[in-house]
């Protein structure tokens, strides 16, 4: 290659851990679902709002179960049908191959785009859809607090822990968000890093162009970089980023904790309530609106990553294949587009596993777990009410803030 600084991406993604986030929102939001249902299901209308909106969200979670295997398949597509063609044309220094092939697979990843665009806006329109709902719901229930007459010292002492709680919960939240700031400054160093050590070798600069992932460059340094000073950099900044990432699962899980245990507390207290007769606060829902958020701004990442592999591929149709100054050096450069293309190809099935993991959650949540949506909440007894509430919260504390045990992209179980 006449000058490897013509593929060198722009930007790295670190890894597509964002995918294993998806994981707990899609979770929880059936579970809180649930509670609503629960808590709000014995007045009338409340519970007609409720199952309009979780069957609403069901629907939406078979859509994004969809898109996830289109993922899985464009994975797929790359390693064993763009890649191959790839070796193929640079074994015979065929360049026009290459770009037939790659303009292919710009194809299949604007489709990708297309879709998951679409489904952002669709999760952005049903969160402001429970929005509303969650308002009609306080409306309803000024109405009933008009009626209300008691107000017992175990509803006041409960009230009291909720707001305790919630400032922790707060606190909890703004150092993750601080944490998440150092942890931005410090990838962003170690980007600079790596983007500056791959423009010095040709290996590398092919291998960031095929995979948009940063460990595999750091793998690369680590095996063909000489100069120990630069290892020694890569090394120091690669384990800052790791200690910071740890310190912030670890204010995840804390703050996890606090909220598993309001959830309890507000349970306790919505069920005091509805023994008056007087509606109940939707926290619940308010908790379903933010995970549709959370899934929305993952999904706009997945859009943004995909739109970075796009980018990726253009600039190395243009700068490698199409260049008639770089063709010339295409079969001086055939060893390390060999050698990459095989590194792209383990990271690629990696990530297809990854998202197939993802789909088969939003499959189970599609599927599955709206079957409390078959009872009429008004027709439970007290004992069976209470023996799903702690059936629901059971399954709450069994889910991971990180989503999985397993939270790098080289961990994940499932291969395409």
């Amino acid at each position: 290659m006449a000058n490897s600084k013509a593929v060198v991406p722009s930007d790295f993604s670190w890894s597509p851990e964002f995918l294993q986030e998806l994981l707990p929102s899609a979770e929880r939001t059936a579970l809180l679902y649930h509670l609503s249902y629960l808590c709000l299901g014995s007045f009338p209308k409340l519970e007609r709002l409720i199952r309009e909106r979780a069957i609403e969200t069901q629907m939406l979670f078979g859509s994004s179960e969809t898109i996830l295997l289109k993922c899985v398949g464009t994975s797929h597509n790359l390693v064993h049908s763009l890649f191959p063609m790839l070796m193929k044309a640079v074994e015979k220094n065929k360049p026009n191959l290459a770009v037939r092939y790659l303009e292919k697979a710009r194809a299949w990843i604007d489709d990708i785009i297309r879709a998951v665009d679409d489904m952002v806006k669709r999760y952005e329109q049903q969160s402001r859809s429970v929005g509303t709902c969650t308002s009609d719901v306080f409306q309803e229930q000024k109405e009933t607090e008009k009626q209300q007459t008691q107000h017992s010292n175990e509803m006041k002492s409960l009230e009291e822990t909720i707001k305790k709680l919630e400032e922790e919960f707060k606190k909890y939240a703004k150092d993750i968000e601080e944490m998440e700031k150092k942890i931005e400054g410090k990838n962003s160093e170690l980007q600079d890093h790596i983007k500056s050590v791959s423009r010095t070798s040709n290996g590398m600069g092919i291998l960031a162009a095929l995979v948009p992932f940063i460990g595999p460059i750091i793998k690369s340094i680590y095996d063909t970089v000489t100069d120990p000073g630069v290892a020694a950099q890569t090394q120091a900044l690669n384990a800052e980023l790791t200690r910071l990432n740890s310190e912030k699962s670890n204010l995840q899980n804390k703050e996890w904790a606090i909220q598993v245990k309001l959830t309890d507390l507000q349970l306790q207290l919505a069920n005091s309530k509805i023994q008056l007769g007087v509606i109940p606060s939707p926290v619940h829902l308010k908790d379903v609106q933010q995970c549709l958020s959370r899934i929305q701004q993952i999904l706009f990442q997945l859009k943004m990553f995909w739109e970075k592999v796009g980018s990726l591929l253009d600039t190395l149709k243009k700068k490698t294949f199409v260049d008639e100054d770089l063709i010339e050096d295409l079969d001086d450069m055939k060893d390390e587009f060999l050698q990459s293309i095989k590194i792209a190809g383990e990271y690629w099935n990696t990530f297809g596993g990854c998202c197939q993991s993802a789909q088969g959650v939003f499959s189970v949540q599609s599927k599955d777990a709206y079957k409390f949506l078959e009872i009429n909440p008004s027709s439970l007894s007290e004992d069976e009410r209470m023996e799903q509430y702690k059936s629901v919260m059971k399954k709450l504390n069994q889910i991971s803030p990180q989503g999985s045990s397993k939270p790098a992209i080289t961990e994940c179980d499932t291969e395409i």
